[in-house]
């Protein structure tokens, strides 16, 4: 059972004189789960520390106002490599505390799964960031380990094998050892052990192994099956048995050397957390005493990220920090390996989202807002259908002592409507007045109801179905999938004129042509909002959302629905004048987009040609408009898949 959130009182956001930029910060909660990387300034703008609470700021308004006057369009993907630096550091500086603390007698190596986010730039940070802490790399896959092999270049940083593999892969790793790498093949089906011992035999070198065993302590959330007897990956204990007695008729045993498992990503409850490192450990220990060489201890992924701040078994949260899952990891294989007089193995963890979620930012532009249900309701007239009468009276009298009779009043009068519309009795000017007063009616009551503390049942999706819909310069597809996909909640909030109250609650749509192309789930500390607070739009001024925390797994999931492509991308590094920009990786034209599903760009070029010459013989165009029509058929071709002029 989840944990229930908290009840908290109700936002001041209505009937409230001078909004602060306080009020914006409790409104976002960006002190929960922007610590301590992001923040309000005095100017209402979005703050970014890349440093955490040691120096250093970037105002990320001025920021991508710079970057556009660089050429640089919306939506952009904007990276902070120091932020990076910084969640490494604080991982590997939690786990030197813990080992510290319990008087552990071995050492953290943690690895980054490539997987996480395959970027070149952002894993060659990775290494570097990582290589006073010796700090390695997990590939999933054959590319993934094509990519650590060409990157990884830190003496004593693991190299941790997991995922397929055949025999290219297997013996592609076991080379790599005369590279000085120190790649772990870890068996994750029981039929890759016969290929690594024929690889190992064919090229002379001794492997290190490790197994993956499948838990029986069970995960929790979206991820949860990752462990269990149903779990993808993975070894039985039995199989795990016999992989000690081959490795034994081979002479191989000492060749097993780590204890890998995983219970899921983004674990929200440190118990499930603890429940398995329990029972990992005494698999470990049992194999020490076997007779493997034991030495390593791999404990997965799963730490989470606390995306809505509430610090809650909630799936967007996690009721622990890395602190406390650094101590609870050092401490129970201590536990287990000093009460069996076991040496205690290196410790690893794969924690890839806790290291890039945080790193980077979406920031795009809205294209417009829809307030379909926000019409002036004009005076009654004379000789007007008793419905539209009777509706314009429960209009007129709605006050807070009968709002809730009146909403069902006004619902009466619309379904009624309808059907008499529908049966030819109503004419559609007279439809759309009924429209018109209905969803007055609903804005009136609407406006009661927010000064409420309680919101009665019938009436508490009005929120949500009088909301704005801001049509934004981005595709939910591309940049945040997660979303779509598994409902995924993601910190969203305007990155400018936050010392305003913003007085419009909205839903956001984006520029694909889905129906799913929308965010309508917000984070809350009541659990989910299905509306975010947005400001009205000013005249001749973009006005700028922010996607946060969407570092991890988005980028390389996102997808080409309606041809929409990567966005343009930056890494920002602090300086001492301010910031630097460190590298540009320009969004994908419309060229490339189209070649992903074989278009050539001449070919198309020479069709349209081809066309307005016919059009042309046939006098059904003019020159003009042959030449503008080819202009912007070519510019386009060489243009930015989002929107740049409207």
């Amino acid at each position: 059972m989840q944990e229930l959130k908290a009840p908290v009182p109700p936002s001041p956001l209505f009937g409230q004189s001078a909004w602060t930029v306080q009020d914006s910060e409790e409104l976002y909660r960006i002190q929960t789960w922007g610590e301590p990387y992001f923040g309000i300034n005095q100017e209402g703008h979005i703050t970014v520390s890349p440093r955490g609470d040691r120096g250093g700021c970037v105002d990320l308004y001025s920021l991508v106002s710079d970057l556009k006057l660089r050429g640089l369009n919306t939506p952009l993907l904007i990276r902070f490599s120091d932020i990076l630096a910084d969640r490494i550091e604080r991982l590997n500086g939690c786990f030197s505390k813990a080992i510290s603390r319990y008087d552990y007698g071995n050492v953290y190596r943690g690895v980054y799964p490539v997987k996480v986010n395959q970027q070149r730039h952002l894993v060659e940070e990775v290494v570097k960031y990582g290589k006073s802490f010796q700090f390695g790399l997990e590939a999933g896959s054959k590319p993934e380990l094509l990519i650590a092999l060409a990157l990884l270049k830190t003496p004593g940083a693991l190299l941790i094998c997991n995922g397929y593999k055949d025999r290219e892969y297997i013996e592609t790793a076991l080379i790599s050892q005369r590279l000085g790498q120190t790649p772990i093949i870890v068996l994750e089906q029981f039929e890759e052990l016969e290929v690594v011992i024929q690889a190992a035999k064919k090229l002379n070198i001794k492997p290190i192994l490790g197994v993956r065993a499948k838990l029986t302590s069970k995960g929790i959330g979206r991820w949860g099956s990752s462990a269990g007897d149903r779990a993808k990956f993975g070894l039985t204990v039995t199989e795990i048995l016999e992989v000690v007695e081959r490795l034994k008729e081979e002479e191989m045993l000492d060749a097993l050397q780590l204890l890998h498992f995983h219970i899921g990503s983004q674990i929200s409850s440190i118990s499930v957390i603890k429940d398995a490192l329990r029972e990992a450990a005494q698999i470990y220990v049992e194999l020490a005493e076997l007779g493997a060489k034991m030495g390593y201890i791999d404990v997965g992924g799963g730490l989470g990220v606390d995306y809505d701040g509430s610090k809650t078994t909630f799936p967007s949260s996690k009721n622990y920090n890395t602190q406390s899952y650094a101590y609870d990891v050092v401490a129970e294989i201590k536990e287990a390996c000093t009460s069996r007089n076991v040496p205690v193995p290196v410790l690893v963890s794969e924690s890839g989202r806790a290291i890039a979620s945080h790193q980077s930012v979406l920031v795009f532009d809205v294209l417009g807002v829809n307030k379909t249900h926000c019409r002036e309701i004009t005076a009654l007239e004379k000789n007007e259908h008793s419905i539209i009468r009777n509706l314009y009276e429960t209009y007129e009298n709605i006050n807070v002592s009968n709002f809730q009779e009146a909403y069902h009043d006004a619902l009466q009068c619309k379904e009624e409507a309808d059907s008499l519309f529908s049966l030819g009795y109503l004419k559609l000017k007279q439809r759309a007045r009924i429209e018109q007063l209905f969803w007055g009616s609903c804005n009136k009551i609407l406006s009661i109801i927010r000064e409420l503390d309680y919101v009665p049942d019938d009436l508490e999706d009005l929120e949500k179905i009088l909301a704005s819909t801001y049509y934004c310069n981005f595709s939910v597809f591309q940049s945040i999938p997660d979303h779509w996909a598994i409902d995924q909640l993601f910190p969203i909030m305007p990155i400018h004129r936050l010392n305003e109250q913003p007085t419009e609650r909205g839903t956001i749509a984006d520029v694909t042509c889905d129906s799913d192309g929308k965010i309508d789930e917000f984070i809350d500390l009541r659990d989910v909002k299905h509306v975010l607070e947005l400001h009205p739009l000013n005249q001749g001024e973009t006005y700028y959302l922010g996607i946060f925390l969407n570092g991890a797994y988005q980028e390389i999931l996102g997808d080409l629905h309606n041809l929409f492509g990567d966005t343009n991308a930056v890494h920002i590094h602090l300086t001492s004048e301010g910031y630097a920009i460190e590298h540009v990786v320009k969004g994908d034209t419309m060229t490339e987009v189209l070649q992903y599903v074989q278009y050539n760009r001449d070919d198309l070029l020479e069709r349209m040609r081809r066309e307005t010459e016919r059009a042309l013989n046939d006098k059904k165009i003019t020159l003009s408009e042959a030449r503008l029509l080819l202009q912007n058929y070519e510019h386009s071709l060489n243009g930015y898949t989002y929107l740049t002029e409207y």
